[in-house]
């Protein structure tokens, strides 16, 4: 799987990654996708439409799919995941179709994947190796790239074989260096270790660099919310449709890994802080959630969650029982929450009472965006308290503040300054406690 021109990583230098980051060689690759029918990890998701998902993160990552073939596993075998006869079925059926990738719709031990390689003779992935696979060439900050190398370096290092140290000489990993006494595979995995610490030490600098943006965000008074969603559901449409900024949108898995900011400006006047998150999909890697930690707080400390929901998809509930359970996951499921039930243009007409505080939009129309705001102002609202103030004219900042903060019922002149009476964000009451007309300091 390759990067193309458009969703190519900036190459890394001596300040940034050190990882080139793609798993797969630099010539486009021919898959053989194998789905596995019987496995308790998928829950309630049929065998079919994950392997359909399966297809979709294939091309995503840049590979064609040469084939396709679902397997019924009764009983796991601790080796292969597969029994003998079926991976000799696999390895006849990938060289008829000339694949020179096996993708297996299962996330292998490590043991088992190294199994399936040496009996393959070829490159083995499996869900988690193409989904790293992806981010990798997706992730365009520093923020992105340390958090997907992190990753990928910790699903790496288990695997370490002769066939894994051939396949990162290919394509330019770290390690290059043979230690005294050591073989390459004990060298590699002690860079790995070493790398890892080094990102570990560089991604807690990022969640203090993130926890201080949105300590600004929170000095400002303006709402905070987190778009999320399960991946392809429009979140980058959607924020561009409320805030009018043009964002980088595209309908393939996973378009948008690194978090983006914009204001949402609301019917009375006021506005809402959003911020684009990366996309959920079943069965996602602990390794990823861990990894994009920084990122996915975002979601944690906003003040209320937009869960874009894809109204379109055919799996449309699953898909909102596994966005639902990441969020649980991470520690947001308590967070008040607006369902933007995304395509009502393509869509059957949704029956909004089986989502929570759903509306029907469209981004690529904008029908109902109108109805989305107004439900984030009445929560904005909800979160403002009424006050009186009477401010003195050489403080003329926090009269700004108010005008643009606040909303303002009645305003008056007097012989000492400004008096207001409106509404005010919770978090920006204090800074008026002392102005507040009738209370001792304000006197």
């Amino acid at each position: 799987m390759t990067p193309s021109a458009s969703n190519a990583a900036p190459p890394a230098g001596p300040a940034d990654t050190d990882v080139t980051g793609r798993l797969l060689d630099a010539r486009r690759e021919r898959a053989l996708l194998v789905g596995l029918d019987g496995l308790p990890e998928l829950g309630d998701w049929p065998a079919e439409a994950s392997l359909e998902e399966l297809a979709q993160l294939v091309r995503t990552a840049g590979a064609d799919v040469a084939g396709r073939v679902l397997l019924r596993v009764r009983r796991p075998t601790p080796a292969t995941l597969i029994g003998s006869g079926q991976l000799q079925h696999l390895i006849a059926l990938a060289r008829a179709h000339q694949a020179d990738l096996l993708t297996l719709d299962a996330d292998l031990l490590p043991r088992q994947q190294r199994n399936v390689e040496n009996a393959f003779r070829g490159k083995v992935l499996d869900r988690t190796g193409v989904i790293l696979d992806i981010f990798a060439g997706r992730a365009q900050t520093l923020e992105g790239r340390l958090q997907v190398e992190r990753a990928q370096l910790e699903y790496l290092l288990p695997r370490l074989s002769q066939l894994w140290v051939e396949f990162s000489r290919q394509r330019g990993g770290i390690g290059p260096f043979r230690g005294p006494g050591e073989t390459q595979i004990e060298t590699d995995r002690r860079l790995y270790r070493t790398r890892m610490a080094s990102l570990d030490e560089r991604l807690a600098a990022v969640r203090v660099r993130r926890a201080a943006y949105r300590g600004n965000r929170r000095r400002t008074g303006l709402l905070t919310a987190a778009l999320v969603g399960y991946t392809n559901a429009g979140k980058s449409s959607l924020l561009t449709a409320l805030s009018g900024a043009r964002l980088h949108a595209e309908d393939k898995l996973f378009a948008t890994l690194d978090p983006i900011t914009r204001r949402v400006p609301l019917p009375d006047g006021g506005a809402v802080l959003a911020t684009d998150t990366v996309g959920f999909i079943q069965r996602l890697p602990l390794r990823l959630v861990r990894a994009f930690r920084a990122t996915l707080e975002e979601a944690l400390y906003a003040d209320v969650l937009i869960h874009v929901v894809d109204g379109a998809s055919p799996d449309v509930h699953r898909q909102v029982a596994v966005v639902e359970e990441t969020l649980h996951e991470i520690g947001a499921g308590r967070r008040p929450v607006v369902t933007a039930l995304n395509k009502s243009d393509v869509a059957e007409p949704p029956d909004t009472a089986d989502f929570p505080n759903a509306v029907a939009v469209s981004a690529r129309t904008g029908a109902g965006i109108g109805q989305l705001r107004r439900r984030l102002a009445e929560i904005a609202r909800a979160r403002t308290v009424d006050i009186e103030v009477e401010i003195p004219y050489a403080d003329g900042d926090m009269v700004a503040l108010f005008h643009a903060r606040g909303s303002i019922a009645q305003e008056s002149f007097g012989p000492e300054g400004t008096r207001l009476r409106g509404a005010l964000p919770a978090s920006l009451a204090a800074r008026f406690e002392s102005f507040r007309v009738g209370s001792a300091a304000g006197r």
